[in-house]
């Protein structure tokens, strides 16, 4: 007698089937981008929502959380759309150029682009009604993780950015993205082509103010061309009920200078998970951020550094700060190909634990198939130190404001590396603000 044995699928990963069975034929792409959706979802199909059995994920589950498959959003009308962006705050003086995302779309009249040059923006689903774009899906396909998987699966728009080559853009580049109306799950994909010789940052910002437990799957492909330097700032806002998974892959030619920075504070559970490939020699990378969370909240930061050829380095630098029954997470791993010698990698992530029920887990990985590098890692974590309260509290200042100066000094040793004066201000102020409540 023999049987077949059968996947035992939750609820929401039967949604999600049923789902793309019936959207598949309304996404844009036709059948130029219909094949790289079906080999992509035919990976989750066999994976499912991944769950603490699978090892990059075992400290979220996301099969736990996502008890249903949301429909997919739908575009807001104009004035709820501009009530939307009038009840967010941006980066203010510090973005020059914004574009602005609603439920996942492109919303050209609310985006400021005038006076943009060497820079050409569009959007994504606008993009693929023509066809399959340059770019598009090459590095989530050597990815496999179910999150990317659906992003691919489900993508409708997005970002089509390209930098020509030598290009110096004079002001950031906003990314901003808002969620408003019913519950609802957004798939974006931003496409991003940086020159050679290009100078270029962006903004990346995902905020949200209305509490209807919505999902955003959001993953962008970044190819940077040789000689190119390329700021990347990310802040996640979103409502505290919503859920948040980012995906960052990119792939560095030589003499690339690549800095990124995050801030997350918002959402119910979110993972901000970056897969970066130094492809090209003598590159730079720095994955720098804080994460500032309460409640019941659940924020993980996974990074994967690949040094695929020598001479290069990388710098990840890590603060979290957590209170009440908050949990954290970090996962990095240093990948040293063989023959990539002259690597130095180094990994540092400390963590302030303001409550005794905050919960920080590390997970920092080497492996180093060469023998000429310089790779290390570190973790630490802890309460306010007594004594400096102490000292600040001996000098009249109160308790409560005295603990704020010490968290923001914490805090301040990472967002300061960002190194342009606004984008500091800004950040600092959402901490303080954070604080406050």
């Amino acid at each position: 007698m023999t049987s077949n044995a059968q996947t035992l699928r939750t609820a929401a990963e039967r949604g999600l089937i049923d789902q793309y069975a019936s959207a598949k034929g309304a996404l844009p792409g036709g059948d130029a981008v219909a094949g790289i959706r079906a080999e992509a979802f035919k990976g989750f199909e066999a994976r499912g929502l991944p769950n603490r059995r699978v090892e990059e994920w075992r400290y979220t589950d996301l099969r736990r959380e996502i008890r249903e498959a949301l429909p997919l959003a739908e575009a807001a009308d104009p004035q709820q759309a501009r009530r939307a962006l009038a009840s967010v705050k941006d980066f203010g003086e510090a973005a020059g150029y914004r574009v602005v995302f609603v439920n996942g779309l492109f919303c050209a009249d609310l985006s400021e682009l005038d006076g943009l040059e060497g820079v050409t923006i569009a959007s994504l689903g606008a993009a693929l009604a023509e066809g399959r774009p340059d770019g598009l899906g090459d590095l989530a396909a050597k990815v496999a993780d179910p999150a990317i998987g659906l992003n691919t699966a489900f993508m409708r728009d997005g970002a089509l950015i390209r930098v020509a080559d030598g290009a110096t853009v004079d002001k950031a580049i906003e990314l901003l993205h808002i969620a408003t109306g019913p519950a609802a799950a957004s798939y974006m994909r931003h496409v991003v082509h940086v020159g050679e010789g290009a100078r270029v940052r962006f903004l990346d910002a995902y905020e949200g103010y209305e509490s209807n437990g919505y999902q955003t799957n959001v993953a962008v492909e970044l190819y940077a061309a040789d000689g190119a330097d390329i700021g990347w700032v990310k802040l996640q806002e979103e409502a505290h009920d919503a859920l948040h998974i980012s995906s960052f892959l990119t792939q560095l030619g030589e003499k690339v200078t690549f800095n990124q920075f995050t801030f997350t504070s918002g959402a119910r559970m979110s993972r901000g998970q970056a897969f970066v490939t130094c492809a090209g020699e003598n590159s730079t990378v720095g994955l720098r951020g804080t994460t500032l969370i309460n409640g019941d909240q659940h924020a993980d930061i996974t990074l994967v550094v690949d040094h695929a050829v020598p001479n290069c380095d990388s710098r990840e630098y890590f603060k979290a700060v957590i209170d009440d029954r908050a949990k954290g997470v970090f996962q990095g791993r240093i990948n040293v190909h063989p023959h990539a010698q002259k690597t130095d990698g180094q990994m540092m992530t400390q963590s302030l634990l303001l409550s005794d029920e905050a919960e920080m887990a590390y997970k920092p990985e080497l492996e180093i198939f060469a023998d000429d590098v310089q790779c290390a890692h570190g973790a630490t974590s802890g309460q306010i130190d007594e004594d400096l309260l102490f000292y600040l509290r001996a000098r009249g200042i109160p308790e409560a404001e005295a603990r704020t100066m010490l968290v923001l000094a914490f805090l301040a040793e990472a967002i300061e590396e960002i190194g342009e004066d606004d984008v500091v201000a800004n950040l600092e102020e959402r901490a303080r603000a954070w604080l406050a409540r």
